[in-house]
Protein backbone atom coordinates (compact mmCIF):
# COMPACT_ATOMS: atom_id res chain seq x y z
CA UNK A 1 0.00 0.00 0.00
CA UNK A 2 1.23 3.67 -0.67
CA UNK A 3 0.09 6.96 -1.70
CA UNK A 4 0.77 7.67 -5.26
CA UNK A 5 -2.55 9.96 -5.75
CA UNK A 6 -3.75 12.74 -3.29
CA UNK A 7 -7.51 12.94 -2.63
CA UNK A 8 -8.82 16.30 -1.18
CA UNK A 9 -11.11 15.98 2.40
CA UNK A 10 -13.71 17.14 0.23
CA UNK A 11 -13.36 15.17 -2.97
CA UNK A 12 -13.25 12.02 -0.28
CA UNK A 13 -16.64 13.32 1.77
CA UNK A 14 -18.51 13.72 -1.73
CA UNK A 15 -17.37 10.07 -2.72
CA UNK A 16 -18.70 8.53 0.42
CA UNK A 17 -22.27 9.86 -0.30
CA UNK A 18 -22.19 6.79 -2.96
CA UNK A 19 -22.20 4.61 -0.27
CA UNK A 20 -24.63 3.98 3.30
CA UNK A 21 -21.14 4.34 5.57
CA UNK A 22 -21.89 7.48 7.22
CA UNK A 23 -20.09 10.46 7.38
CA UNK A 24 -16.19 11.29 6.78
CA UNK A 25 -14.57 11.96 9.87
CA UNK A 26 -11.43 11.63 9.62
CA UNK A 27 -8.36 9.95 6.59
CA UNK A 28 -4.42 9.50 5.79
CA UNK A 29 -2.37 8.13 3.75
CA UNK A 30 -1.32 4.68 4.31
CA UNK A 31 2.45 4.76 3.35
CA UNK A 32 3.51 0.70 2.98
CA UNK A 33 3.39 -1.00 -0.17
CA UNK A 34 4.32 0.28 -3.53
CA UNK A 35 1.74 -1.04 -5.64
CA UNK A 36 -1.67 1.41 -5.30
CA UNK A 37 -2.58 4.62 -3.73
CA UNK A 38 -4.22 3.95 -0.20
CA UNK A 39 -6.13 5.68 2.73
CA UNK A 40 -7.52 4.81 6.23
CA UNK A 41 -10.70 6.69 6.24
CA UNK A 42 -12.93 7.01 9.73
CA UNK A 43 -16.85 8.09 9.10
CA UNK A 44 -19.39 7.98 11.54
CA UNK A 45 -20.41 4.47 11.05
CA UNK A 46 -16.83 2.73 11.23
CA UNK A 47 -13.39 2.31 9.71
CA UNK A 48 -12.61 1.51 5.79
CA UNK A 49 -9.97 1.23 3.34
CA UNK A 50 -9.68 2.94 0.30
CA UNK A 51 -8.15 1.67 -2.95
CA UNK A 52 -7.30 4.28 -5.76
CA UNK A 53 -5.81 1.37 -8.27
CA UNK A 54 -2.18 2.93 -9.88
CA UNK A 55 -0.85 1.71 -13.57
CA UNK A 56 0.84 -1.57 -12.16
CA UNK A 57 -3.06 -2.45 -11.42
CA UNK A 58 -4.93 -3.47 -14.71
CA UNK A 59 -8.53 -1.86 -13.91
CA UNK A 60 -10.23 -4.66 -16.35
CA UNK A 61 -8.73 -7.21 -13.64
CA UNK A 62 -10.16 -6.00 -11.19
CA UNK A 63 -13.90 -7.77 -11.63
CA UNK A 64 -11.33 -11.44 -10.82
CA UNK A 65 -10.01 -9.69 -7.80
CA UNK A 66 -13.23 -8.48 -6.56
CA UNK A 67 -15.20 -12.20 -7.26
CA UNK A 68 -11.81 -14.00 -5.24
CA UNK A 69 -12.40 -11.72 -2.60
CA UNK A 70 -16.22 -12.29 -2.57
CA UNK A 71 -15.56 -15.80 -3.08
CA UNK A 72 -13.29 -16.29 0.06
CA UNK A 73 -15.66 -13.63 2.37
CA UNK A 74 -18.56 -16.48 1.85
CA UNK A 75 -16.30 -18.99 2.69
CA UNK A 76 -15.47 -17.65 5.99
CA UNK A 77 -12.11 -16.42 5.50
CA UNK A 78 -10.95 -13.50 6.78
CA UNK A 79 -10.07 -11.27 3.74
CA UNK A 80 -11.31 -8.06 2.85
CA UNK A 81 -14.31 -7.13 0.23
CA UNK A 82 -15.11 -4.09 -1.84
CA UNK A 83 -18.24 -2.47 -0.03
CA UNK A 84 -20.69 -1.85 -2.23
CA UNK A 85 -22.38 1.61 -2.90
CA UNK A 86 -26.25 2.12 -2.97
CA UNK A 87 -26.86 0.78 -7.05
CA UNK A 88 -24.40 -2.29 -5.96
CA UNK A 89 -21.54 -1.14 -7.57
CA UNK A 90 -17.96 -2.17 -5.76
CA UNK A 91 -15.67 -0.63 -8.42
CA UNK A 92 -16.06 3.34 -8.52
CA UNK A 93 -13.87 6.39 -10.05
CA UNK A 94 -12.11 9.02 -7.88
CA UNK A 95 -9.61 11.37 -8.88
CA UNK A 96 -9.24 9.88 -12.27
CA UNK A 97 -8.31 6.46 -10.96
CA UNK A 98 -10.66 3.40 -10.63
CA UNK A 99 -11.16 2.97 -6.74
CA UNK A 100 -12.73 0.59 -3.58
CA UNK A 101 -13.90 0.96 -0.84
CA UNK A 102 -12.76 -1.87 1.31
CA UNK A 103 -13.58 -3.42 4.35
CA UNK A 104 -11.35 -2.55 7.13
CA UNK A 105 -9.53 -6.01 9.11
CA UNK A 106 -8.20 -6.10 12.47
CA UNK A 107 -4.73 -7.02 13.38
CA UNK A 108 -1.60 -5.82 12.54
CA UNK A 109 1.18 -6.82 10.13
CA UNK A 110 4.67 -8.74 11.76
CA UNK A 111 8.14 -7.78 10.71
CA UNK A 112 9.92 -10.64 13.03
CA UNK A 113 7.69 -13.78 12.26
CA UNK A 114 7.87 -15.59 15.22
CA UNK A 115 7.39 -19.93 14.16
CA UNK A 116 4.14 -20.19 15.71
CA UNK A 117 2.97 -17.14 13.76
CA UNK A 118 4.13 -19.03 10.25
CA UNK A 119 2.47 -22.26 11.20
CA UNK A 120 -0.97 -19.98 11.36
CA UNK A 121 -0.09 -18.40 8.20
CA UNK A 122 0.84 -20.99 6.24
CA UNK A 123 -2.49 -22.94 7.27
CA UNK A 124 -4.39 -19.68 6.26
CA UNK A 125 -2.57 -20.40 3.22
CA UNK A 126 -3.67 -23.95 2.73
CA UNK A 127 -7.05 -22.95 3.78
CA UNK A 128 -7.45 -20.08 0.83
CA UNK A 129 -6.27 -23.10 -1.37
CA UNK A 130 -9.10 -25.17 -0.14
CA UNK A 131 -11.69 -22.64 -0.44
CA UNK A 132 -10.92 -21.91 -4.13
CA UNK A 133 -11.53 -25.33 -5.22
CA UNK A 134 -15.03 -24.57 -6.61
CA UNK A 135 -14.01 -21.11 -8.15
CA UNK A 136 -14.12 -20.67 -11.75
CA UNK A 137 -12.80 -17.00 -12.31
CA UNK A 138 -9.22 -17.03 -14.31
CA UNK A 139 -6.20 -14.45 -14.34
CA UNK A 140 -3.00 -15.33 -15.93
CA UNK A 141 -0.23 -14.74 -13.70
CA UNK A 142 1.26 -10.94 -15.26
CA UNK A 143 4.44 -11.62 -12.98
CA UNK A 144 5.28 -15.70 -14.06
CA UNK A 145 8.26 -16.93 -15.51
CA UNK A 146 7.65 -16.40 -19.12
CA UNK A 147 7.28 -12.57 -18.29
CA UNK A 148 10.71 -12.32 -16.55
CA UNK A 149 12.51 -11.03 -19.47
CA UNK A 150 10.47 -8.41 -20.53
CA UNK A 151 11.13 -7.06 -17.05
CA UNK A 152 14.47 -7.29 -16.93
CA UNK A 153 14.75 -5.69 -20.51
CA UNK A 154 12.67 -2.72 -18.97
CA UNK A 155 15.49 -2.35 -16.60
CA UNK A 156 17.83 -2.59 -18.76
CA UNK A 157 22.01 -1.67 -17.30
CA UNK A 158 19.70 0.69 -14.87
CA UNK A 159 20.33 -2.59 -13.09
CA UNK A 160 24.11 -1.94 -12.57
CA UNK A 161 22.95 1.28 -10.52
CA UNK A 162 21.77 -0.90 -7.57
CA UNK A 163 24.84 -3.46 -8.09
CA UNK A 164 27.58 -3.52 -10.36
CA UNK A 165 26.91 -6.49 -12.51
CA UNK A 166 23.30 -7.32 -11.66
CA UNK A 167 22.25 -6.69 -15.24
CA UNK A 168 24.43 -9.51 -16.21
CA UNK A 169 23.83 -11.73 -12.91
CA UNK A 170 20.08 -11.69 -12.98
CA UNK A 171 20.12 -12.03 -16.72
CA UNK A 172 22.31 -15.53 -16.61
CA UNK A 173 19.73 -16.54 -13.28
CA UNK A 174 16.39 -15.70 -15.41
CA UNK A 175 18.37 -17.94 -18.43
CA UNK A 176 19.19 -20.73 -16.29
CA UNK A 177 15.91 -21.29 -14.50
CA UNK A 178 14.23 -20.86 -17.78
CA UNK A 179 16.13 -23.91 -19.05
CA UNK A 180 14.43 -26.06 -15.96
CA UNK A 181 11.44 -24.14 -15.06
CA UNK A 182 8.88 -27.18 -16.67
CA UNK A 183 6.30 -27.80 -13.59
CA UNK A 184 3.44 -28.44 -15.65
CA UNK A 185 2.45 -31.86 -13.58
CA UNK A 186 1.90 -29.60 -10.39
CA UNK A 187 -1.53 -28.54 -8.88
CA UNK A 188 -3.30 -25.18 -10.24
CA UNK A 189 -5.48 -23.28 -8.67
CA UNK A 190 -6.58 -19.29 -8.40
CA UNK A 191 -3.40 -18.08 -5.49
CA UNK A 192 -2.25 -14.61 -3.93
CA UNK A 193 1.02 -14.85 -5.26
CA UNK A 194 2.03 -11.83 -3.07
CA UNK A 195 1.29 -13.20 0.86
CA UNK A 196 4.45 -11.68 3.14
CA UNK A 197 4.01 -10.83 5.92
CA UNK A 198 3.02 -7.12 5.44
CA UNK A 199 -0.09 -9.19 3.80
CA UNK A 200 -1.35 -11.03 7.07
CA UNK A 201 -2.86 -9.37 9.72
CA UNK A 202 -2.55 -10.74 12.84
CA UNK A 203 -3.71 -10.42 16.50
CA UNK A 204 -0.42 -12.77 18.91
CA UNK A 205 -0.54 -16.35 16.79
CA UNK A 206 -4.17 -15.86 15.18
CA UNK A 207 -4.74 -14.68 11.52
CA UNK A 208 -7.35 -12.57 11.15
CA UNK A 209 -7.18 -10.84 8.17
CA UNK A 210 -5.59 -12.23 4.56
CA UNK A 211 -4.70 -8.74 2.14
CA UNK A 212 -3.47 -7.13 -0.85
CA UNK A 213 -5.07 -9.46 -3.91
CA UNK A 214 -3.82 -7.51 -6.54
CA UNK A 215 -1.29 -9.73 -7.53
CA UNK A 216 -3.77 -12.66 -7.54
CA UNK A 217 -3.97 -15.10 -10.32
CA UNK A 218 -4.25 -18.74 -11.27
CA UNK A 219 -0.99 -20.70 -11.28
CA UNK A 220 0.84 -23.50 -9.66
CA UNK A 221 -0.58 -23.91 -5.88
CA UNK A 222 2.68 -24.53 -4.28
CA UNK A 223 4.51 -21.77 -6.07
CA UNK A 224 2.11 -19.38 -3.48
CA UNK A 225 3.89 -21.61 -0.78
CA UNK A 226 7.04 -20.66 -2.24
CA UNK A 227 6.71 -17.03 -1.82
CA UNK A 228 5.95 -17.04 1.43
CA UNK A 229 9.05 -18.90 2.37
CA UNK A 230 11.03 -16.37 0.54
CA UNK A 231 9.44 -13.95 2.03
CA UNK A 232 8.90 -14.74 5.80
CA UNK A 233 12.17 -16.91 6.83
CA UNK A 234 14.47 -14.47 6.09
CA UNK A 235 15.26 -11.31 7.28
CA UNK A 236 14.61 -7.60 6.04
CA UNK A 237 18.35 -8.16 4.25
CA UNK A 238 18.36 -11.26 2.84
CA UNK A 239 21.17 -12.37 4.31
CA UNK A 240 19.98 -14.76 7.44
CA UNK A 241 17.55 -17.88 6.80
CA UNK A 242 15.13 -18.47 10.04
CA UNK A 243 15.21 -22.12 9.57
CA UNK A 244 12.27 -22.56 12.17
CA UNK A 245 10.20 -19.80 10.75
CA UNK A 246 10.50 -22.10 7.75
CA UNK A 247 9.69 -25.08 8.57
CA UNK A 248 6.53 -24.20 10.42
CA UNK A 249 5.13 -22.42 7.48
CA UNK A 250 5.43 -25.14 5.17
CA UNK A 251 4.34 -27.69 8.33
CA UNK A 252 1.10 -25.52 8.70
CA UNK A 253 0.26 -25.62 5.00
CA UNK A 254 0.69 -29.16 4.86
CA UNK A 255 -1.96 -29.55 7.56
CA UNK A 256 -4.51 -29.06 4.37
CA UNK A 257 -1.68 -29.93 1.45
CA UNK A 258 0.89 -32.27 2.46
CA UNK A 259 3.60 -31.97 0.08
CA UNK A 260 4.09 -35.04 -2.08
CA UNK A 261 7.58 -36.05 -3.69
CA UNK A 262 6.98 -34.18 -7.27
CA UNK A 263 6.61 -30.97 -4.87
CA UNK A 264 9.61 -31.02 -2.47
CA UNK A 265 11.67 -31.79 -5.74
CA UNK A 266 10.07 -28.74 -7.49
CA UNK A 267 10.05 -26.27 -4.45
CA UNK A 268 13.47 -24.89 -4.75
CA UNK A 269 13.22 -23.84 -8.04
CA UNK A 270 9.80 -22.34 -7.38
CA UNK A 271 11.52 -20.40 -4.54
CA UNK A 272 14.45 -19.36 -6.71
CA UNK A 273 11.51 -18.18 -9.21
CA UNK A 274 10.30 -16.09 -6.54
CA UNK A 275 13.36 -14.66 -5.23
CA UNK A 276 13.79 -13.54 -9.05
CA UNK A 277 10.49 -12.47 -9.70
CA UNK A 278 10.95 -10.20 -6.75
CA UNK A 279 13.89 -8.73 -7.35
CA UNK A 280 12.87 -7.77 -11.11
CA UNK A 281 9.81 -5.59 -9.56
CA UNK A 282 11.40 -4.12 -6.73
CA UNK A 283 14.27 -2.99 -9.41
CA UNK A 284 11.53 -1.73 -11.53
CA UNK A 285 10.19 0.02 -8.81
CA UNK A 286 13.58 1.32 -7.38
CA UNK A 287 14.48 2.51 -10.52
CA UNK A 288 10.64 4.32 -11.36
CA UNK A 289 9.18 5.66 -7.77
CA UNK A 290 8.62 9.49 -8.08
CA UNK A 291 10.64 10.90 -5.87
CA UNK A 292 7.61 12.45 -4.61
CA UNK A 293 5.18 9.01 -3.59
CA UNK A 294 4.42 8.77 -0.11
CA UNK A 295 5.94 4.90 -0.36
CA UNK A 296 8.67 3.48 1.08
CA UNK A 297 11.31 1.86 -1.56
CA UNK A 298 12.10 -2.21 -1.05
CA UNK A 299 15.65 -3.34 -1.59
CA UNK A 300 15.95 -5.67 -4.59
CA UNK A 301 19.27 -7.25 -3.42
CA UNK A 302 17.06 -8.09 -0.07
CA UNK A 303 15.61 -11.37 -2.70
CA UNK A 304 18.32 -11.59 -5.10
CA UNK A 305 20.74 -12.34 -1.73
CA UNK A 306 17.91 -15.34 -1.11
CA UNK A 307 18.77 -16.82 -4.23
CA UNK A 308 22.04 -18.40 -2.47
CA UNK A 309 19.35 -20.48 -0.16
CA UNK A 310 17.52 -21.93 -2.57
CA UNK A 311 20.29 -22.70 -4.92
CA UNK A 312 24.19 -22.38 -3.64
CA UNK A 313 25.30 -23.82 -6.80
CA UNK A 314 24.49 -20.91 -8.87
CA UNK A 315 25.53 -18.75 -6.39
CA UNK A 316 28.91 -19.77 -7.13
CA UNK A 317 28.86 -18.47 -10.59
CA UNK A 318 27.45 -15.35 -9.68
CA UNK A 319 29.57 -12.22 -8.54
CA UNK A 320 26.67 -10.13 -7.04
CA UNK A 321 25.69 -13.31 -4.68
CA UNK A 322 29.09 -14.14 -3.46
Amino acid sequence: MAVYTHVSAEALADFLTRYDVGELVSAKGIAEGVENSNYLVDTTKGRFILTLYEKRVDSGDLPFFMALLDHLADKGLPVPPAIKDRQGNEIQQLAERTACLIKFLPGVSLTHPTAAQAFAAGEALGQLHMAVADFTGFRENSMSQPNWQALYEQCGTSLDTIAPGLHRDLGFAIGDLAATFDQDGLDRCAIHADLFPDNVLMLGDRVTGLIDFYFACNDIRLYDLAVMHTAWSFDTTGRQHDAAVGTALIEGYSRHFPLNDDEHSAFNDLAVGACIRFTLSRAWDWLNTPADALVTRKDPLSFWRRVRFYDPNLATLLPTLQ
